[in-house]
C-alpha cells in the first residue's frame, strides 16, 4: 500500500474516509458530465429529468406533474423548469395543460426523447462499468455492503447530533425519511 492508501487508524480516520468519498464520487460525475456533454450535449440535470420521467412512465398522454418531478428531483420548481424548457426546444419533451386541471402542468418524453434517453443511458452504464471494471466482482458486492453501512451509520448518527445552544428544524433533507425504513 502507498501512504496515499494506508488505512488510518486514528482520530482523522473517518474524516480521511469522507474525503476520499468525495474524491471518487467527484472524479466519476466529473468523467461522466464531460462524456455526455461531448457525445450527447446533454447536462446531468437533463440527463436526470430524463430519467426521472422514463422511470415514471413519463411519456404519451399520460406526464407527470412538473410539481411531482420536483419532489422526485429534490430542486425548486423553477430549476426544473429551465431544464425543461431546454429539452421542450430540443424536442426531448413536451409540455402541456391538461383540460380538466388548468392548475397543473405535465410534461411527458417525446418518441425522440424516449429513444435518445434509451441510447444515452445504455451508453452511461456502459462508462460506469469500463471506470469500475478493474474492481472484482466480489469486492465491488463488498464494498456496497459498506456503503451500505456509511449510509445507515450517517442516518443514525443524524438522531444524535446534539450542539448546545443551537436548535434545528427537526426534519431530514428532502428524499431520505423515505430510504430510512429500507
Amino acid at each position: 500500500m502507498t501512504a496515499e492508501t494506508k488505512p488510518d487508524t486514528g482520530e482523522k480516520a473517518p474524516l480521511r474516509l469522507w474525503l476520499r468519498l468525495l474524491d471518487c464520487t467527484g472524479l466519476i460525475e466529473r468523467e461522466v458530465r464531460w462524456l455526455r456533454r461531448e457525445y450527447y450535449q446533454v447536462t446531468l440535470p437533463q440527463f436526470d429529468l430524463m430519467a426521472a420521467l422514463d422511470r415514471e412512465q413519463g411519456f404519451g398522454e399520460k406526464g407527470l406533474a412538473m410539481g411531482r418531478l420536483s419532489e422526485k428531483l429534490r430542486v425548486s420548481n423553477g430549476n426544473v423548469t429551465g431544464v425543461v424548457n431546454r429539452l421542450v426546444r430540443d424536442g426531448m419533451i413536451r409540455r402541456w395543460v391538461p383540460e380538466d386541471d388548468r392548475r397543473t402542468v405535465l410534461i411527458a418524453l417525446t418518441e425522440k426523447g424516449r429513444a435518445s434517453f434509451a441510447e444515452m443511458a445504455h451508453v452511461h452504464r456502459g462508462w460506469i462499468n469500463e471506470m469500475l471494471a478493474e474492481i472484482a466482482p466480489a469486492d465491488r458486492d463488498r464494498l456496497y455492503a459498506l456503503l451500505d453501512g456509511v449510509w445507515r451509520s450517517v442516518l443514525n448518527e443524524r438522531q444524535r447530533h446534539v450542539v448546545p445552544g443551537h436548535q434545528t428544524s427537526g426534519q431530514m433533507p428532502a428524499g431520505q425519511q423515505e430510504k430510512t425504513k429500507a
